[in-house]
């Protein structure tokens, strides 16, 4: 006779492979000793930032006058709004987003497929894929920002550097994006497809209502974090000359000789990146908590 091992009872929690070995301060003792430690870094920093020592830092980049100025702007003095430059970063990743979710789902479409005659396109996606991934987006900027041009190419060579600045992003980006869709696509156990194949659904039918949503879903955080990735990166174009905040900041260093229009430009990026990663984070907890419950 064999001895079975021990089985789950429904009264019994799942394994938190995420929780600590140690015990945890709970209720008022845990709010006393986050506190301290909150403070104590706080008070760490304060001192770093206070000492003398740091008064060339606090003068050259942290000096509020010269942020507001560069933030502002003043045109009498030829300084641009880094302000106004960090509205153009917003509304170039948001296009730059859109297309590359269009673009990124095409590519990695193709890459899953199966057919011979699609052979040589997915020979091209895969090449592209891998040079998008393997080099650096600043040097795409430099190619396509100063090698576009200088071909004299009716339509092609006098358009804004903005353009060229979007079509490098999005070329770039849709690699990344591609990749985190064909995970996705991957992740949904076949047996779902066959089953929506057998009650007659075709194959852009599956595609588009069993696959996609659930390959959607698992990569939620890859994609939101891509995108806080794609914020950031559109400083980039500032090599082209397009006057965004990071442009604009260099801009007021040269004139002003101070760097505190950098800690504004910063604090504007963050502005956005800092609440999407929690966003992302929120979402992956939920996720987590989501797949631990299935384990139960």
């Amino acid at each position: 006779m064999t001895q079975s091992g021990p089985s789950l009872s429904a009264t019994e929690e799942p394994i938190n492979l995420y929780a600590s070995s140690r015990p945890r301060l709970r209720g008022r003792s845990g709010t006393i000793a986050s506190a301290i430690s909150t403070t104590v870094v706080i008070a760490l920093l304060v001192i770093l930032i206070a000492s003398p020592s740091a008064k060339p830092f606090r003068e050259g980049f942290l000096n509020p006058h010269q942020m507001w100025l560069a933030f502002a702007g003043d045109p009498m003095k030829g300084i641009l709004s880094v302000g106004k430059g960090f509205l153009l970063n917003i509304w170039l990743s948001l296009i730059c987003e859109v297309l590359v979710l269009v673009f990124a789902l095409a590519i990695a479409t193709l890459r899953l497929t199966s057919g011979p005659v699609l052979l040589p396109f997915r020979g091209i996606a895969i090449a592209y894929t891998d040079f998008a991934r393997g080099v650096p987006v600043i040097l795409v900027m430099l190619w396509i920002g100063f090698g576009v041009p200088a071909m004299n190419i009716p339509v092609i060579s006098t358009q804004s550097p903005v353009v060229y600045a979007g079509f490098v992003l999005t070329f770039s980006y849709s690699a990344y994006v591609a990749e985190v869709y064909r995970a996705g696509m991957l992740s949904v156990p076949r047996a779902q497809v066959q089953a929506a194949r057998s009650i007659g659904l075709s194959s852009r039918t599956t595609l588009r209502r069993v696959v996609l949503p659930q390959a959607v879903r698992n990569v939620l955080p890859a994609l939101l974090n891509d995108f806080a990735s794609l914020q950031k990166d559109t400083a980039i174009v500032s090599v082209l000359g397009v006057t965004e905040a990071t442009h604009a900041a260099q801009i007021a260093a040269g004139v002003e000789f101070n760097y505190s229009g950098y800690t504004i430009a910063s604090l504007l990026f963050l502005a956005v990146t800092v609440p999407l990663t929690r966003y992302t984070d929120r979402i992956m907890a939920k996720d987590r908590n989501r797949r631990l419950a299935g384990g139960l």
